[in-house]
């Protein structure tokens, strides 16, 4: 069920931003845009569009699409020379090897903007639900969730020396579990319904998500991955692998996913795809 739920929703939202984009003409920085938003899972997507589901909403595509061009702006922008310079994602060049620096930039930026025109603009009849998308997405996106995971990570690395895990823990909840959780919540802000349950989900989600991505730093595979693998190793960088050790690592994930599936019980059997998705989130190659 999952995995047909996961890619319907993911041409879903990648038809919806390839739309948006149709009229842009084909300078760098759109076609930069179009590339940077190809190749990936769609899994934050996915849980916005399955959230909005729940509560009886069968339009949810424009959220998807912001919260798919958020993220693709944090990769792009995460992936130049001046943060992780990196050459490779999802298993194509980078945005600024293909192009150059200044065009990694403005994609970034770009995509960023994007977000916020289909979050605003774009993803409710309701004007106030779209306020609120917007503004909670500003959050999840920026010095209070996701950019300010960002500055700490750079922070650790002339701290001189290694994080605790009670310093990683908070690191990551904002730089990988921001989007999630605002992706867990976006449905039920849309249908105007309570987001205990499903904030509860994405928080147990999103560092499962991350363990999940520095376990296979340490086994999987760089083709399989798209990206370079041992990178954090290799910049003695703390992770919860470091920390934890591989094995508790993974008991550490599985008991996340026990959470995060725990909380969706009062949605009953309804939930059976999003608790399959948690489970995807540990069990994935890439």
């Amino acid at each position: 069920m999952f995995t047909d739920d996961l890619k319907a929703a993911a041409d879903a939202t990648q038809a919806c931003l390839e739309a948006h984009l149709s009229g842009w003409g084909d300078l760098p920085v759109v076609e930069g845009m179009r590339y940077a938003l190809r190749g990936g899972k769609g899994l934050r997507g996915y849980m916005v569009m399955e959230g909005a589901r729940l509560h009886g909403l069968t339009q949810a595509v424009e959220a998807a699409a912001a919260i798919e061009a958020l993220h693709a702006y944090s990769l792009v922008h995460d992936d130049l020379p001046c943060m992780d310079d990196d050459d490779l994602r999802r298993g194509q060049p980078t945005v600024h090897v293909k192009w150059d620096e200044a065009t990694g930039v403005l994609v970034g930026d770009a995509l960023q903007a994007l977000a916020f025109e289909l979050a605003a603009g774009h993803s409710s009849p309701d004007p106030a639900i779209r306020a609120q998308l917007a503004a909670s997405l500003a959050v999840a996106g920026g010095a209070q969730g996701m950019v300010l995971g960002q500055a700490q990570d750079i922070a650790a690395e002339t701290a001189g020396r290694p994080l605790t895990l009670e310093e990683i823990t908070a690191l990551q909840r904002n730089k990988t579990g921001a989007l999630i959780e605002w992706a867990g919540v976006a449905g039920a802000i849309l249908a105007g319904a309570d987001t205990g349950a499903l904030a509860s989900y994405s928080r147990y989600l999103g560092p499962a998500f991350q363990i999940a991505d520095d376990i296979l730093d340490v086994e999987g595979d760089a083709a399989a991955m798209g990206k370079a693998a041992q990178k954090d190793a290799d910049a003695g960088k703390a992770t919860f692998v470091s920390l934890l050790g591989l094995d508790q690592a993974k008991a550490r994930a599985a008991e996340l996913v026990d959470s995060a599936c725990a909380a969706l019980d009062p949605y009953g059997e309804d939930a059976a795809s999003l608790k399959e998705a948690a489970r995807f989130v540990i069990d994935r190659s890439s």
